[in-house]
């Protein structure tokens, strides 16, 4: 007997989740006094004041002003947006292939060639921090963060968990150093990164991040099944077997299955079964986005560690190129003592030539050349190594020789004029570096993850309840095989005994309720002693108070080193206003000596001494300056207001290719070494007149 049929099924479910030198001259010392008259006296009582213990609007949030964030929303460092996928019309195959991302750029911008002049690279520093934001290493390795970030966002839109993102400053950049915080907001500050966004330098301990219910995946996913069997089983009984040796069965199947996660909780499942056999054997919703909403606050945070990267890596270049001045000018007096000594040793063997001089004075001077030589030449390879770390900085290339072999000259210099910073009331300072600081913006949005975990945590700790409904349908086809034996007569059924039910009756019985399979239920779990959950919901309130905590400590280090940047800002200009007044006594008490020792009022071994004297003040005077110059980038930097003050457009650093040089206040060009003004009787202008 034949008989050959056609099953068809599908079946729809729902699951709904629920879950329950002091100075020495008198001008010197007037400036002193006039620089320390603006300072507060440190020893005079408070003022009495109000305690403030909510200046926030949110009782017992950390007291702060809101954080400004990083602007615009979103940075991105390709014109590409990782936190969307590839469109499916009208080419779905599209979903699955690869996506290349741009190599980076290995050579240097054409704005350094621009810069090689003669054999020589003429810098500003407005040159070096272009180059910097085009070229530094450190900064485009941030730069791909912004994009990494992207990706979570995808990854959490399709329901998946977070992988993370690194909030870390990056700090390869030889050279230079930042007295700043860098370490970040996370659980206990122990990592490099902030909170959720980035393992550290540690990154052994866990974080809750993440915890609680899993969400569905929210991409849909379609899944089938296609099969062919085909049987021949031999028969040892031809009683049940209708007198056939013989029995063959042949089975294709074709299953899809269709499921998807909504935000709302919810779990969308369809499934069709069909299958056709022929043989000749006789018959008979909140919890569900969070990931979302913290991707979306770690990307926030990846643009703020960003804007981080470029205030510290920024910082550290201006520190790099004040300290290649102060090389610079340093090897320049170093000449300039070589040639002075030398020439006195070439006028004191004259001397000796005609008797008027003693040998040993000729020896004395002879030791100061050869001790000025050796100085010339550690400040030359001080000098070459400094113009090596500022190449490092600003290029990506070092192997072309040209631009290796070329000295670098830096080409500005620092003034003295006061900075709007050191005029500005203390508290509006230190709130106006609360509200820009890129690291209290950090912390802020990893607090809002944190919150977001302990709700999901909370939730973790309730039994688990499933509600569903399903209903299915049932359509059967086919049609009478040809031979079909009547058991009860042992003949062939007449043709049409049975009637044949086409593939399209099937498909219609699945939905008209002729053969409905539906129902309702739900599951329940009830975890006894619990006490994962329980580690976990506690611990996400402890990594929030930790966060709490290390977000005033920010307050406080941010607070001290506000007021303390100020402070060294007064001394630096008051050490570099002594320093000169130094160098000046120094330079005319030189040309004195060497006055009177042309009269033989003197002698060589008085003139080396003032010589030596001069030295010493040269390099005090370079040394405070570039103290100076180094403290006021670090109050900007401090503040967070390098960017805005130097006319730096972020989304240009992101995209590393800058359209407008920036403006650097402050900056004066290199002044020849002039010759000390002669000591007269008139005494110098009182000061500011």
């Amino acid at each position: 007997m034949k008989l050959r049929h056609l099953q068809a099924s599908v079946c729809v479910a729902l699951t709904l989740v629920s879950t329950l030198p002091p100075a020495t001259l008198s001008q010197a010392a007037a400036q002193q006094t006039s620089v320390s008259n603006q300072q507060p006296n440190p020893t005079a009582p408070a003022a009495p004041a109000a305690v403030q213990n909510d200046t926030t609007g949110t009782p017992g949030f950390p007291q702060a002003p809101t954080p400004k964030f990083t602007e615009p929303l979103y940075l991105r460092s390709s014109l590409k947006d990782y936190s969307k996928g590839k469109l499916g019309f009208p080419n779905p195959f599209r979903w699955y292939t690869a996506t290349n991302y741009p190599a980076p750029r290995l050579g240097d911008t054409p704005h350094l060639q621009d810069l090689l002049r003669d054999g020589k690279i003429y810098l500003s520093l407005s040159d070096a921090i272009t180059l910097t934001l085009e070229d530094n290493f450190d900064i485009a390795i941030a730069r791909i963060n912004l994009d990494i970030a992207d990706t979570d966002i995808l990854r959490a839109r399709a329901g998946s968990s977070l992988r993370g993102v690194s909030a870390g400053l990056i700090t390869n950049t030889l050279g230079g150093s930042s007295s700043t915080i860098t370490g970040g907001g996370g659980p206990g500050g122990t990592s490099t990164g902030t909170g959720g966004t980035g393992s550290g330098a540690g990154g052994i301990v866990l974080s809750t991040s993440g915890g609680g219910p899993v969400p569905y995946n929210m991409d849909p996913v379609l899944s089938g099944q296609l099969e062919y069997q085909a049987q021949n089983q031999q028969q040892s009984n031809l009683l049940f077997s209708g007198g056939l040796s013989s029995l063959y069965t042949d089975t294709s199947t074709y299953n899809f299955t269709y499921q998807q996660g909504f935000g709302t909780g919810t779990l969308f499942n369809v499934g069709f079964n069909n299958s056709r056999v022929t043989t000749n054997n006789p018959f008979g919703t909140g919890i569900q986005d969070r990931f979302v909403l913290q991707a979306k606050n770690n990307r926030r945070i990846t643009d703020s560690a960003f804007r981080q990267q470029l205030l510290y890596t920024i910082n550290q270049v201006e520190n790099i190129y004040w300290g290649l001045v102060s090389a610079y000018e340093d090897e320049q007096a170093k000449e300039r003592a070589l040639a002075q000594s030398t020439q006195l040793t070439e006028d004191n063997r004259k001397q000796l030539q005609i008797g008027t001089l003693a040998p040993l004075d000729v020896v004395n001077s002879d030791a100061s050349v050869a001790a000025d030589k050796q100085a010339l030449i550690q400040s030359q390879t001080n000098l070459e190594y400094q113009q090596l770390i500022m190449k490092q900085a600003i290029a990506h290339n070092l192997n072309d020789p040209q631009l290796s072999a070329a000295p670098v000259i830096p080409t500005d210099r620092v003034a003295l004029d006061r900075l709007p910073e050191e005029d500005q009331p203390v508290e509006s300072l230190i709130a106006d570096a609360y509200a820009n600081n890129p690291q209290i913006e950090q912390a802020v949005l990893n607090m809002k993850n944190n919150k977001i975990t302990i709700k999901a945590e909370k939730n973790g700790l309730l039994p688990v309840l499933d509600a569903f409904a399903f209903y299915g349908g049932n359509g059967l086809g086919g049609a009478q095989a040809p031979g079909a034996l009547d058991f009860d007569t042992g003949k062939p059924y007449p043709p049409g005994t049975f009637p044949s039910i086409s593939y399209g009756t099937a498909l219609n019985n699945l939905v008209n309720n002729s053969s409905p399979n539906k129902g309702i239920g739900a599951n329940l779990t009830i975890p006894l002693r619990n006490r994962t959950a329980q580690a976990d919901q506690v611990r996400s309130q402890m990594e929030l108070r930790q966060s709490e905590m290390r977000l005033q400590q920010l307050y406080t280090q941010i607070r001290i080193q506000i007021i303390n940047a100020r402070y060294a800002l007064t001394n630096d200009r008051a050490q570099v206003a002594a320093a000169q007044a130094q160098h000046d006594y120094a330079g005319q008490s030189l040309i004195a000596e060497q006055k009177k020792y042309k009269l033989g009022a003197s002698t060589s071994a008085n003139v080396l001494q003032q010589g030596r004297n001069l030295a010493i003040a040269e390099n005090s005077l370079i040394s405070a300056t570039a103290a100076y110059a180094k403290d006021r980038a670090a109050l900007l930097q401090l503040m967070a207001t390098t960017l805005d003050r130097y006319n730096i457009s972020i989304t240009d650093a992101a995209s590393g290719t800058i359209s407008q040089a920036p403006a650097i206040p402050g900056l004066t060009a290199p002044k020849p070494e002039a010759t000390p003004e002669p000591i007269t009787n008139t005494p110098p202008p009182p000061p500011n007149q």
